[in-house]
């Protein structure tokens, strides 16, 4: 495959529960092994190259499950990110956190900060990971932000552009190349709305915790067919 690489894919790592109950277990052994799946996707992703990864672990929505479930989820977080967190910084890459620490337990933001401190330095790519978060909410964030400096008179309404709104979300990141779904659903569920703007969509009906290498590969290859022109024409 003559594979022309996305700077920045982004996944919705949808179907855990429904991958378990298929199988008559709990939720929870599904998003367990989610994680597993997440830890190996996230490492041939920068064994390819590809820069950055935006991943929606938990979004702002959430919170409507089960109290059983979303304590399970939380305890998972820490457990997953700890132990995907050496390998990530072996290889260099950055890990970066977008949501509102609102409703998240000490012990989660602990750990989001320490993995971001450790690597706030490295170079060679950006995993993004989504947590408390919402689409719609980080564009409201945004704009609070940039209210305030036009308040403070530290910037004017005409300085306002795509380049300053974009350095005032979660994480100034470059925008989505490619967004990965699961599970056969066709929606993008308030996931990077801003970022998302020319972003080539991918819909598998593979449920997360079947998703694997060759998986991704597909996706790719869907990518690689695509002409993309940005608003313009086909020359």
């Amino acid at each position: 495959m003559n594979e022309n690489v996305p700077n920045h894919v982004a996944i919705i790592m949808d179907g855990n529960g429904r991958w378990a109950q298929n199988r008559g277990l709990k939720r929870t052994k599904g998003h367990q092994k989610g994680a597993e799946v997440l830890k190996k996707i996230s490492e041939y992703v920068y064994d390819k190259k590809i820069k950055v990864l935006s991943v929606f672990a938990f979004s702002t929505e959430n919170w409507k499950r089960d109290k059983e479930e979303i304590d399970y989820l939380m305890k998972l977080f820490i457990k997953a990110f700890k132990g995907n967190f050496n390998v990530i910084k072996e290889k260099g890459v950055k890990v970066v956190f977008s949501g509102l620490k609102n409703k998240l337990s000490k012990k989660v933001i602990d750990t989001m900060d320490k993995m971001q401190e450790e690597t706030k330095n490295n170079k060679n790519g950006i995993f993004n990971i989504c947590l408390n978060y919402g689409g719609q909410d980080e564009i409201i964030e945004a704009t609070k932000k940039i209210s305030a400096l036009v308040k403070d008179n530290k910037i004017d309404v005409k300085d306002i552009d795509k380049e300053l709104f974009s350095k005032n979300l979660f994480n100034d990141l470059p925008p989505i190349d490619l967004l990965i779904r699961t599970s056969g659903e066709y929606r993008i569920s308030n996931f990077m709305l801003w970022q998302m703007a020319y972003a080539e969509l991918y819909f598998t009906d593979t449920l997360w915790p079947d998703f694997n290498e060759e998986e991704f590969d597909k996706a790719l290859d869907a990518f690689n067919k695509r002409e993309r022109r940005f608003g313009g024409v086909k020359k």
